[in-house]
């Protein structure tokens, strides 16, 4: 096992491949583990890190109050630890968001900025948002973490040929530390950097499934008030796109990186 001291806590953390380093940030409830049909991939050339986010996977799962600035904070102490700045940051949902924390508040850490399924805001709004987030605790707390990974299962892979993933996922999301599940959740609910977009001057991209909970819309509004962002969309996706649509997803992230490394042409 590979863990490093970040303030008060360790975090799990894999390194593999050698060039730019790309730094894998996962979502709520999953780990480093949810980037196995990337690393290999991107390990061909780049060095690729990956982590699990304190309260997740084989990282630290300290009792108190979670937050995504906090989340931010132990990958910007990893980043500087191991030596990879400037990074790539390629994050998906909770990944995207601590992806967007972090470009706003450690600026000169991250190379460039791959937000996947993710938006700059998650305050509740509408009674819709609020029963979706009471329906998220409740089953946590009435039935547990593996009949949350069930349904959330169903949703995210409903394919009649997504049998074998489903199970997985299932088996994955009952290995989660409820409390620090929960704890983790709370910190989402709230959260934005959505006054701050203006503020990330590093190359961005948006990438939004076509079936995703948060529509298409709303990641292209949000690119629109940054500096150097843009949308791509995967189709036939839902949020879990890294792994429903691997071989997409994974071209579009390399042909956004490769813009990265070849200088653009001249203006003058």
């Amino acid at each position: 096992m590979t863990r490093i001291s970040v303030g008060d806590i360790e975090l799990y953390y894999e390194t593999v491949g050698e060039g730019d380093p790309i730094l894998f940030i996962h979502g709520l409830g999953s780990s480093s583990r949810d980037w196995e049909l990337q690393t290999g991939y991107f390990a061909q050339q780049y060095q690729v890190v990956t982590v699990d986010i304190r309260g997740h996977g084989r990282s630290d799962k300290p009792s108190g109050r979670y937050s995504v600035p906090l989340f931010a904070r132990d990958v910007t102490a990893l980043i500087q630890a191991l030596g990879v700045t400037p990074v790539h940051v390629v994050g998906i949902s909770m990944g995207g968001m601590i992806g967007l924390q972090l470009a706003v508040d450690a600026p000169d850490l991250v190379k460039s900025l791959v937000v996947v399924n993710a938006g700059p805001d998650l305050r509740v709004r509408t009674l819709r948002d609020r029963l979706q987030v009471f329906q998220r605790f409740a089953i946590v707390w009435l039935l547990g973490m593996r009949k949350m990974g069930e349904v959330l299962g169903g949703r995210l892979f409903p394919k009649p040929g997504q049998e074998e993933i489903r199970r997985l996922f299932a088996e994955r999301w009952a290995e989660n530390d409820p409390r620090a599940y929960r704890a983790a959740m709370r910190s989402l609910v709230g959260w934005s950097v959505n006054d701050r977009l203006g503020e990330v001057a590093c190359p961005t991209l948006f990438v939004a499934a076509d079936q995703d909970y948060a529509p298409v819309a709303v990641k292209a509004a949000a690119a629109a008030r940054m500096q150097r962002a843009a949308v791509v969309v995967i189709e036939d996706s839902r949020h879990a796109t890294p792994v429903d649509q691997p071989e997409a997803f994974n071209q579009a992230v390399c042909q956004f990186l490769e813009k990265q490394r070849t200088p653009g042409p001249s203006n003058g």
